[in-house]
């Protein structure tokens, strides 16, 4: 669900858009902090936030950050 939000904010598209890792941080719903590899060797990292089932909401991509390696450890941003 995420490439289509995170394609249009890059301004391209991603042959490969796999998920490596997450992480998840509860707060009014939850924040997921997943690693992506959207090349052979790049990757990015993703925030997305998951609101409360009453909130009706969709996950929506808050931030990202890009030039990350596999070996980046995921933290909040």
């Amino acid at each position: 669900q995420m490439k289509p939000q995170f394609e249009s904010r890059e301004n391209r598209t991603y042959g490969i858009f796999k998920a490596i890792a997450y992480r998840t941080q509860v707060v009014a719903g939850v924040n997921y902090f997943i690693k992506v590899q959207v090349s052979n060797t790049g990757y990015v990292h993703l925030r997305v936030f998951q609101g409360l089932p009453s909130m009706n909401q969709g996950p929506d991509l808050v931030s990202f950050q890009t030039g990350k390696t596999r070996d980046d450890p995921l933290t909040y941003f």
